[in-house]
């Protein structure tokens, strides 16, 4: 058994059990436990898998997206740190059509301005960050796999609607930076 955190004492049945010395200190338990979550994630599922199958094997998704065309897709996010963001689509029966990662330049860039802002969602997943700006605006940003340092951050405008995105650097590298 890994034993981790601070030292503690306990009693069972009126005995004093000894303090345990942590085989780990609590920073590197919280590095093995996102190690061995990321080495769990399932490889994508394969065309014509069912969705009870899905579940079962990748979990409740982080949303649930109706389809223009009919059938849904299922958003599984990592963030707001994360860095992917898997969409499966389904068709009306409930199997797979399609699993794609779409946090990456070419999709983000893909996305056609005058989206709604579940349009948007539909398209990336959740954002990792929301924030107001001057007039009812809205700047969301998502982190995606780079060695450069940038996010994605995307303008909607007051009335709800994508106006465009642009890569950024992300500011987590810059107080990184600053510390270093």
């Amino acid at each position: 058994m890994v034993q981790c955190g601070t030292p503690a004492s306990a009693r069972i049945s009126g005995m004093a059990l000894p303090r345990f010395r942590p085989l780990f200190p609590a920073a590197a338990c919280t590095l093995a436990a996102a190690l061995l979550l990321a080495g769990c994630a399932a490889p994508p599922p394969a065309p014509g898998t069912a969705r009870t199958e899905l579940l079962q094997r990748w979990g409740v998704p982080t949303g649930i997206h109706t389809l223009p065309e009919g059938g849904e897709r299922l958003e599984y996010a990592t963030g707001p740190y994360g860095r992917t963001t898997w969409m499966i689509d389904l068709d009306a029966g409930g199997r797979v059509q399609r699993a794609r990662q779409v946090l990456e330049p070419a999709t983000m860039f893909a996305v056609p301005a005058g989206l709604t802002r579940e349009a948007l969602r539909r398209e990336l997943g959740r954002p990792g960050e929301v924030q107001g700006v001057w007039r009812g605006g809205e700047v969301w940003s998502w982190r995606y796999e780079t060695n450069d340092c940038l996010w994605f951050r995307a303008t909607i405008t007051p009335e709800g609607r994508y106006a465009g995105g642009a890569l950024m650097p992300d500011p987590l590298c810059e107080a990184r930076d600053a510390r270093e």
